[in-house]
């Protein structure tokens, strides 16, 4: 029923069926936990190249000629992909009719253009030379190479294209066969296989001897930073071929007979403009409309959510490059030795990635048992004024950095250590709030469309429209943000963290009120 201030009481089932998570067609007989574990092995496939574009393309792309206020413009494609996208293969595997299941043939293609796509942006250096960048030796030439610029933008576009294609359809996945395990259940399997392909992913990142491991990897054009992320995405290719296989075999689904659609009874009763059975032409505009028709409290869920990653986005942009700036004092394209400290300070925020997956990985066990206590809402509210806090931790970090700092970068490399252990400590420490971001809106709009029968994917992809609009916001103005105050990612960082100040405000007085009960664990400690 409703309340005030937005809130809607809900006794939501405990998702012991596939209907219950969202799923119209239950799977031939109840799935196993070792199945569903290796269901959802997709997920670290993709996790794995994402944590490498999280923690090196921002750095990568400023040595090929972008300015750092110009690089977080390039992230606007992954909103804009996710704007489009999502929602539109949400709904589409919502109601695909193949005999290979709904979502599977979806992440297949999708992890297909994902390999393409890593592949073009570990070679757009080699691509650009061919195409009539310099000739001149990398080692020695530090100016823009905006053939090479270029190539490695079309990759990146079609990455973040093909990462939205897969995730909307693999989380939707892990709902339909989740069975009596229960959705929470299924959520920390998921929210584990990211936590893993991070882990993988940032320790990739964080290691500078691809080139020495596989020396063939540095040309003319490539050398060794270069060499280095061509060869963690190489092995990006090799991981993600093994994960999407292994989910292919694991994941049984059973196809959707062609009388049935997998939106929620609601959005087939009332909007005319979605034909029954007709994927074909299903267009943007048709999805757009039956978000009037979305979950009772799902407009709050999309409002904090946004606001929850408008807090986030900064720091997952800048968080390599703030290490390698305002932590070790580099310039990507300073000397030889600011650049080198540049390097220094990228690979050592990605080692803070890897402990922060780390955290994240063992706390994502934990949510289900404190939303069980405290509620979804509170959680998450706890979560934000965590960031809040870290955000501004930031700018103590470089203050105190900054101090003892005579812009000799001999003393920048071998700065105080308290620093580099106290950036550490904040890298980790954004493990749990991470892994509170990862599962619980997901959980909630899984149980918020529980409650209307179904409609998984598409409420899945409706969710990652309020991810995608702060993460325009952000492309669009931190990099011009920060170049006004000319103090390199803190203005980004401050803002964020009042931001996140206010979210955790907000989510607590207007999220929707979920059944403690929904958020079972038993099944993922409690055998097959």
């Amino acid at each position: 029923m409703e309340k005030g201030g937005g809130e809607v009481e809900m006794a939501a089932p405990s998702c012991s069926s596939l209907e219950e998570c969202g799923g119209s067609t239950p799977p031939a007989k109840p799935i196993s936990l070792v199945r569903l574990v290796f269901s959802c092995m997709v997920a670290g496939g993709v996790q794995y190249g994402w944590a490498l574009q999280l923690s090196l393309l921002t750095p990568y792309v400023q040595t090929l000629g972008l300015s750092h206020a110009l690089s977080s413009i390039m992230w606007l494609c992954g909103p804009i992909a996710g704007f489009v996208v999502q929602p539109c293969v949400g709904l589409w595997s919502d109601r695909c009719h193949s005999r290979f299941g709904r979502r599977r043939p979806f992440i297949l293609a999708g992890c297909l253009l994902i390999s393409m796509a890593v592949t073009v942006i570990g070679f757009s250096s080699d691509i650009g030379y061919a195409l009539g960048d310099t000739k001149e030796h990398c080692s020695v030439y530090h100016g823009p190479r905006w053939h090479a610029a270029i190539v490695y933008v079309l990759g990146f576009w079609l990455l973040d294209f093909s990462n939205n294609a897969v995730q909307g359809p693999a989380r939707a996945l892990m709902a339909d066969l989740s069975g009596h395990h229960g959705c929470s259940a299924a959520n920390a399997i998921f929210c584990s296989w990211m936590a893993f392909g991070n882990i993988l992913g940032y320790s990739s990142g964080s290691s500078g001897d691809w080139h020495k491991w596989f020396p063939f990897l540095e040309t003319k054009a490539c050398c060794e930073a270069c060499a280095n992320l061509k060869g963690a995405f190489l092995i990006a290719v090799i991981f993600l071929a093994l994960s999407v296989t292994v989910t292919m075999i694991f994941a049984k689904e059973v196809p959707l007979p062609a009388s049935k659609s997998q939106l929620s009874t609601k959005v087939e009763s009332n909007s005319e403009d979605v034909p029954n059975g007709d994927t074909g032409r299903t267009n943007l505009l048709t999805i757009f409309k039956t978000f009037k028709n979305l979950p009772p409290g799902m407009a709050s869920v999309l409002l904090v959510t946004a606001l929850t990653w408008l807090s986030w986005f900064p720091f997952i942009l800048y968080d390599t490059d703030w290490m390698g700036r305002e932590v070790y004092h580099g310039d990507p394209k300073g000397s030889p030795a600011q650049v080198d400290a540049y390097n220094r300070g990228v690979r050592e925020g990605a080692f803070g990635l890897l402990l922060n997956s780390i955290v994240l990985g063992v706390t994502s066990f934990l949510i289900a048992p404190m939303c069980r206590k405290f509620s979804a809402k509170t959680v998450w509210a706890m979560s934000n004024f965590i960031m809040f806090a870290a955000m501004a931790a930031t700018a103590i970090i470089s203050v105190w950095s900054m101090k003892d700092y005579n812009g000799s970068v001999q003393q920048a490399i071998s700065a105080d250590k308290d620093v580099k252990a106290a950036a550490l400590v904040l890298f980790a420490a954004l493990g749990f709030p991470l892994a509170v971001l990862y599962s619980v809106p997901f959980a909630v709009t899984a149980q918020l469309a529980v409650n209307e029968g179904g409609g998984q994917g598409l409420c899945t992809g409706v969710l990652n429209i309020s991810i995608v609009i702060p993460q325009v916001i952000i492309a669009l103005g931190a990099g011009p943000w920060d170049a006004l105050f000319g103090k390199g990612n803190i203005p980004a960082f401050a803002l964020a963290s009042a931001i996140a100040f206010v979210c955790g405000f907000v989510g607590f007085f207007m999220l929707p009120k979920i059944s403690k009960r929904s958020f079972k664990t038993a099944a993922i400690v409690g055998g097959h």
